[in-house]
């Protein structure tokens, strides 16, 4: 378990493009390492506009973007295309914009495909994609993810790990279907947090005033199972990405001061 650290910045906008770049240089370093990289993406305004602000960057060029893996964390079970789909957002944010290998973009199952309806039948699938590309260095059934991002949500969930629901105190298994969900569509597919756990770095996104009280909350010693953000910790690294308005409600001495 890594000790959060915290990066506040300005305003969303210089959060999304500092964000970029921070993410470029770890997957170019990642790529001279060990010779690929593998980044969880996360959906929600705030993944979306790092996903943009990565495509604007004169420095994403510097990625060998045939030599990058791309997983979900979560996904809204819904058909194929459909534009509330985390995978579909993502593809018009950056990913229809550079030269990825297909099959190493690593969607989740869509609604009425393989699987049907069965949202527990699909979650499995993508837990049994995740243990095939884990090597035994890896060792457990996920890869080691390079990056694994994460939206937190104003109730304090991250990926579709909402509080209290089953899904987030799941111990065993890496992949999930969620029922009920209280933030809609209500059925979905979410990374687990023995999942997330497996990244070497997980970066938590925040900005705005509505996401203030869940920063505080999860940084101020709660739970897991109340506050699912609080559990979503990386092997070498857990930092936190805000802006001002996300940060407002954190003691001045937890964070230093915005960065330009």
């Amino acid at each position: 378990m890594s000790a959060p650290q915290l990066v506040v910045h300005r305003d969303k906008e210089l959060m999304a493009q500092a964000a970029a770049a921070r993410l470029i240089t770890k997957i170019v370093d990642a790529q001279a390492a060990r010779g690929s990289a593998s980044v969880v993406l996360t959906g929600g305004r705030n993944g979306n506009g790092l996903l943009a602000a990565l495509r604007s960057s004169p420095a994403r060029d510097a990625i060998d973007w045939a030599r990058l893996d791309l997983w979900w964390g979560d996904e809204r079970f819904l058909p194929e295309g459909d534009p509330d789909r985390n995978d579909t957002q993502a593809r018009e944010a950056l990913l229809d914009s550079v030269p990825l290998n297909p099959a190493r973009v690593h969607t989740m199952p869509v609604a009425g495909g393989a699987h049907g309806v069965d949202v527990d039948a699909a979650a499995a699938a993508y837990a049994d994609e995740l243990a095939a590309a884990a090597g035994p260095e890896d060792h457990g059934p996920v890869p080691t993810f390079d990056v694994l991002m994460l939206g937190v949500g104003p109730d304090t969930h991250v990926a579709s790990l909402f509080p209290e629901l089953p899904a987030v105190r799941e111990t065993e298994r890496t992949v999930v279907g969620v029922h009920g969900a209280p933030k809609p569509p209500p059925t979905r597919i979410s990374l687990t947090l023995p999942a997330i756990r497996a990244a070497r770095e997980v970066w938590l996104l925040a900005a705005g005033e509505d996401k203030a009280q869940a920063a505080a909350i999860a940084l101020s010693g709660a739970g897991e199972i109340q506050a699912p953000a609080a559990g979503a910790y990386g092997r070498s690294r857990t930092l936190w990405l805000l802006d001002q308005a996300a940060a407002a409600r954190l003691p001045r001495a937890l964070y230093p001061p915005a960065i330009p």
